[in-house]
């Protein structure tokens, strides 16, 4: 690996955007957000269904949830705290609860099947949960076989200022038709929780860069989910570097809006959006159903917004829903399309409505997750844009040298916002991570003579659906616990909403065995966006001379 690397991108940088960043200003997340709280107490921080929060509540709030985590429960600092919500008022008080008493956040995704679930709260060494009362039955059928001791159950509405016959009525809508019932013996309200903790004081803990902030769960080529260990420098890095990039995009403006509709779980939406406008002072308008289109246009109709991001299906629906156009963009200076590749045709039909380009970026879970963005203002082009500052990108070979500009391999990162590694598997992190602090991808691309990045092909066999990573051997591995099943293959096919579905390659020795006994199983073990669409039996799969099932093969065909 080349020390030093030849910053093509620079001569393409926008007036204003530094090539390396300037001292940090914070030296954690929880300075980060008190200083919010303490140079704009009056402002409203988080809004979700017609509540407001401001940055004093938020404040308040969140240090009652840290007293009851450190207090009550007497969490030390490093130990893992799990959030299992949708964007709802309580994620950002629990998270800022998290933080202050100097824990680690779990994200986790609350659709997660009950296998999921079990993997991810046992491999983090997860002790405490906080998780939405609809899925409280999943945690239930787990719970003993993970480290957990404590939960907080919370019901959607719980910190909102209207009448819970309206709760109710939206958890029919979006939610569930009803909360199941569990039993999770010594578990508390999340309000319980903060009325406890209202009678305690916090003890100060010693938080810095090279402290966890964040265990941030990502697929692996080996099926097995890994913990990004995701560090306070690397997120408020991180952060300042969509600021820096940003530039004096909002100036004009007293306060930031963004409308958060990917959830906060997500690395793209929790960075760009939770972290990033708190920061600044801003707000963040959390949309808990993104998929309710007409309710979504409703609520963003309410508001004059300056900052939208979203992944390619969600930007095509909104297009498409009626009233959309009817929607104020005036303000909105900022539309970042991530997760996925946004298709021209969407990216075309939503600058005609909304006048707004938007822009693609680029970044994984490993790195925090921004690192290759396109500047404000610019046309879409189809590139993923350039590296953002003290963000060095190399195109490299198969042993990891650089290739010369145009040619076409594997997109290598360095910056401060490359992980830290994989929580306790450090072999996982040496086959990603390259000598002088270079993560490699696993995507494969090129660089042009500008230093603008673009996409061509993926190394690996991740399929990507909807902006989420799925790895085919966690497909491959549940399917073929069936009885009956011999082996599997999982590939991605294109798909015009979702940019690729699932299709799954299965030769079974029971003939018995149906299409739907196989996604009754999946449905059963994986979240949604990881089944699969299609199921074709084959008498056989093929495979390479060692017996590696060749699911290019079967892609390509």
């Amino acid at each position: 690996m080349a020390s030093q690397v030849d910053k093509i991108w620079l001569k393409s940088y926008p007036e204003g955007v530094p090539a390396e960043l300037p001292p940090a200003p914070f030296r954690s997340v929880r300075e980060l957000f008190e200083h919010a709280f303490d140079t704009h107490p009056e402002r409203a921080s988080y809004s979700n269904m017609g509540t407001t929060l401001t940055y004093r509540e938020l404040d308040e709030l969140s240090m009652q949830f840290a007293c009851y985590l450190q207090q009550t429960l007497g969490l030390v600092r490093g130990e893992r705290v799990a959030i299992m919500l949708p964007n709802i008022l309580q994620y950002p008080v629990a998270m800022c609860g998290i933080f202050r008493a100097g824990l680690v956040v779990v994200n986790v995704n609350p659709l997660y099947t009950a296998r999921e679930l079990k993997h991810q709260l046992s491999d983090s060494g997860t002790k405490c949960i906080v998780i939405l009362e609809n899925f409280a039955h999943i945690l239930e059928d787990v719970i003993g076989e993970t480290s957990v001791q404590h939960v907080v159950t919370t019901g959607v509405g719980d910190l909102l200022n209207f009448p819970r016959n309206l709760v109710t009525n939206f958890l029919i809508r979006h939610v569930r038709k009803s909360v199941p019932k569990y039993s999770l013996p010594g578990c508390v309200t999340f309000n319980a929780a903060l009325k406890a903790g209202a009678q305690e004081r916090l003890n100060p803990v010693e938080l810095g860069f090279a402290d966890i902030a964040f265990l941030q769960y990502t697929g692996g080529t080996t099926g097995v989910s890994k913990g990004a260990m995701l560090s306070h420098r690397n997120m408020v890095r991180n952060v300042q570097q969509t600021m820096e990039w940003q530039g004096p995009a909002y100036e004009e403006f007293d306060c930031i809006v963004a409308i958060t509709a990917l959830p906060l779980y997500h690395i793209f939406s929790l960075q760009g959006n939770c972290l990033t406008v708190m920061a600044q002072g801003g707000l963040n308008v959390l949309i808990t159903n993104p998929r309710d289109f007409k309710g979504f246009v409703s609520t963003i109709a309410k508001y004059q917004f300056n900052l939208f991001t979203g992944v390619n299906t969600m930007f095509a629906s909104l297009v498409n829903t009626p009233g959309f156009e009817k929607v104020d963009f005036s303000a909105l200076r900022v539309c970042i399309g991530g997760g996925m590749a946004v298709q021209p045709a969407v990216a075309k039909d939503w600058e005609a409505v909304t006048g707004s380009t938007i822009l693609q970026g680029y970044g994984l879970t490993e790195t925090s997750p921004a690192a290759i963005v396109n500047p404000i203002g610019s046309e879409f082009t189809g590139a993923i844009g350039l590296p953002i500052s003290s963000t060095e990108v190399i195109i490299c070979d198969d042993d990891g040298n650089p290739l010369p500009v145009g040619d076409i391999g594997e997109i290598c990162i360095k910056g401060p916002q490359v992980m830290e590694g994989y929580w306790q598997r450090p072999q996982e992190t040496a086959n990603v991570m390259l000598p002088g602090g270079w993560l490699k991808t696993g995507d494969i691309g090129r660089m042009d003579e500008d230093g603008y990045v673009f996409i061509e092909d993926r190394k690996k066999d991740m399929i990507l659906v909807s902006g989420f990573n799925v790895y085919p051997n966690e497909i491959e591995n549940v399917v073929v616990e069936m009885d009956g099943i011999l082996e599997a293959a999982a590939v991605g096919l294109f798909d015009e909403r979702s940019g690729e579905i699932v299709k799954l390659f299965a030769v079974r020795t029971d003939p018995g065995i149906t299409e739907q006994d196989v996604l009754d199983h999946c449905r059963e073990n994986l979240t949604n966006y990881k089944r699969p669409r299609i199921v074709e039996f084959r008498d056989e799969l093929p495979k390479t001379n060692v017996g590696k099932i060749l699911r290019r093969a079967l892609r390509d065909e």
